[in-house]
């Protein structure tokens, strides 16, 4: 899917990490078929944010011409540092919330997919939902 050897090894590295933070929440039934679906997922927005990037500098970029860049040392430090930010905050929320949240940014599930699951109203879901961004956004110094 992403056509870069290291893209696709970054994105399996984060979905099998993904998959073992869910599984000590959550017993998994089919840890198989939830990885793939992580994976699946992580690719997507991966593209979805390289296609971004292109048109936002007003370039027509086939996919085959994009290069995988090899993060630098540095990068990667701050974008750890960015991680643990926002892991620390994510671990402040409510648990309901915090369950809400991880299952529609980490697992990729839509509003109604989680009030089924849950057992509680659309309208709650989103309530949870901008509970968390707007903590994490205040945790994470991102208020404007």
């Amino acid at each position: 899917m992403l056509r870069c050897e290291e893209a696709a090894a970054e994105v399996a590295q984060e979905a099998y990490l993904r998959m073992l933070r869910y599984a000590c929440r959550t017993p998994l039934t089919h840890p198989r078929a939830y990885l793939f679906q992580v994976a699946a997922n992580l690719a997507r927005t991966r593209l979805q944010q390289e296609r971004r990037h292109s048109l936002h500098f007003n370039e027509a970029v086939l996919p085959e011409e994009v290069e995988c860049p090899a993060e630098d040392t540095e990068r990667a430090a701050i974008a750890k540092q960015g991680l643990e930010q926002l892991s620390q905050a994510v671990a402040t929320l409510p648990p309901r919330c915090r369950e809400v949240f991880l299952m529609n940014r980490l697992d990729g599930l839509s509003y109604s997919q989680i009030a089924e699951r849950l057992g509680i109203s659309l309208n709650m879901v989103e309530k949870h939902i901008i509970k968390a961004l707007l903590h994490c956004r205040k945790k994470l110094h991102l208020e404007r």
